[in-house]
């Protein structure tokens, strides 16, 4: 795939667009206005590999929040702005690294101006965040529904409102729930403008239909070369969305962070019990953090293909697994024995890993 460059943003330590990796985003589920509920989920989210975070601000007290929260935060902050531009500018000045408007909800033009003037003296961006469920009642209507075209324009014309003040440091967003719509809505907006695009199916579902629906609209477009950072939205806890963001560009070879577990779908050649074992692998491997693929077998078919093709793995049959690295057999194991020996050999290459990083 061949990435369409865009113009490039800076939140925090993290830059979006340009030649910069798609980073990974969340949102915290903590009421902003509870700094310390809001901090240990934000240590949580950084240690599932989130890069930036977004904080809901729905009134004066969640503002005043950010004071404190941006002190401590160990991730970028991006305050979520709806319907009052006052909100926006106390959380510019209380240290955010960015900023979410919606259009649908904030047109008061003067505030705009005055959001934009914050921003440009603090040099942080602000993202124009269009979402199908709040468009623009005029865009519905001169479009004739909620289409592509009205969801593109509408952020287009967003970003104009921004650049006629003197700000560009702007990135774009056009969410749906359908991921249909959402990918014929990007694919408009990448053709239209070279503002980096914050990737997103909105409202996704819980953590197993969500993560589909969000595959199927992000790495729709990833794989298009489309978008520059990307938020899973589930109904979930927001660490399972960091979760399926990496695989989403892993799967893609975008990102290489974390491990790709590689498991048969079982047949009736199957003489071992491969659901108990592999969920306890994926369990387990949350917390690995190196680039690995671990395959885990279950017959002759495909077994000795995925174990030379794994950097570790278990193949087994009748009751016992073979543990192999790099392709070669390590040694015979009991299936009781098999995840424990399997995860010792996994923490040696991390450390390796982490020694010829030194």
């Amino acid at each position: 795939m061949i990435r369409k460059k865009t113009r490039q943003v800076q939140v925090g330590g993290v830059m979006i667009g340009g030649e910069a990796p798609i980073s990974v985003q969340s949102m915290n589920t903590t009421d902003t206005a509870d700094i310390a509920a809001t901090l240990a989920q934000i240590k949580e989210l950084a240690e599932a590999g989130c890069e930036l975070t977004r904080l809901a601000v729905p009134d004066a007290t969640a503002a005043s929040a950010l004071g404190e929260i941006c002190r401590f935060s160990i991730l970028p902050i991006i305050a979520d702005i709806h319907f009052d531009y006052r909100l926006a500018l106390a959380a510019i000045k209380n240290g955010v690294n960015g900023l979410r408007i919606n259009p649908g909800n904030l047109r008061d033009q003067e505030g705009l101006v005055q959001i934009a003037a914050a921003a440009r003296k603090r040099r942080i961006p602000i993202r124009v965040g269009v979402n199908s469920g709040s468009l623009d009642r005029r865009m519905i209507e001169y479009y004739g529904g909620i289409t592509a075209e009205a969801m593109a324009h509408s952020a287009l014309a967003a970003a104009r409102r921004l650049e006629e003040t003197g700000f560009e440091d702007i990135c774009l967003s056009v969410k749906a729930s359908d991921p249909g719509l959402t990918i014929s809505s990007y694919r408009l907006l990448s053709q239209l403008t070279d503002y980096p695009l914050h990737l997103g199916v909105t409202e996704a579902g819980t953590a197993w239909e969500g993560t589909i629906r969000s595959a199927v609209g992000i790495g729709t477009l990833l794989a298009e070369g489309i978008g520059d950072t990307i938020r899973v939205s589930l109904t979930a806890d927001p660490c399972e969305e960091v979760k399926a963001g990496y695989a989403i560009l892993r799967a893609l070879n975008l990102r290489q962070r974390g491990a790709v577990l590689v498991s048969c779908p079982t047949c009736g050649r199957t003489q071992v019990d491969m659901l108990k074992l592999v969920k306890e692998v994926e369990t387990r491997l949350i917390k690995i953090n190196t680039p690995l693929t671990v395959a885990v077998m279950g017959c002759i078919v495909n077994g000795p293909g995925e174990a030379r093709a794994a950097d570790i793995g278990l193949a087994g049959g009748q009751g016992e697994f073979v543990l192999f690295k790099k392709g070669e057999i390590i040694c015979k194991l009991s299936e009781d024995e098999a995840v424990d020996a399997l995860f010792s050999e996994i923490e040696k290459m991390e450390q390796e890993s982490g020694e010829q990083a030194q």
